[in-house]
């Protein structure tokens, strides 16, 4: 049975999707970009400051749904420019135990949603 989450802790879909949905005990959470929950407000002045905000939308997902950072299995990291991959590898790596870190992949994409720099989505079991 399909479960849908959402949490005002993330923020709100820009469109026709849910923040995040699970089925058969694994939660696909929609691609995160770095907008401020409570205030609406693009975090895109650096990218540490921009990677943190979209990690901190993504957890507050995995909570609402009973998960932690250790639940995840497989990420997605899309960026609008490749030279950032250190920083925001930094950053990211950050969220995770190195010894369980999810598998990955991070592509650099000719333009993201808002022209954000950076769009981080998950894949968790629950």
């Amino acid at each position: 049975m399909k479960k849908i989450y959402q949490t005002t802790n993330a923020p709100s879909p820009v469109g026709p999707y849910n923040q995040a949905v699970s089925v058969n005990g694994i939660l696909y959470a929609s691609g995160q970009i770095a907008i401020h929950p409570k205030t609406g407000e693009l975090i895109i002045d650096n990218i540490v400051d921009e990677t943190h905000q979209v990690m901190k939308n993504i957890h507050a997902i995995l909570l609402e749904a009973g998960a932690t950072f250790e639940n995840v299995i497989k990420a997605s990291i899309f960026i609008a420019n490749m030279d950032n991959f250190a920083e925001i590898n930094k950053v990211y790596a950050s969220y995770f135990n190195e010894d369980t870190a999810p598998a990955r992949e991070c592509v650099e994409v000719a333009r993201l949603p808002k022209n954000v720099n950076i769009e981080i989505s998950i894949i968790a079991h629950l």
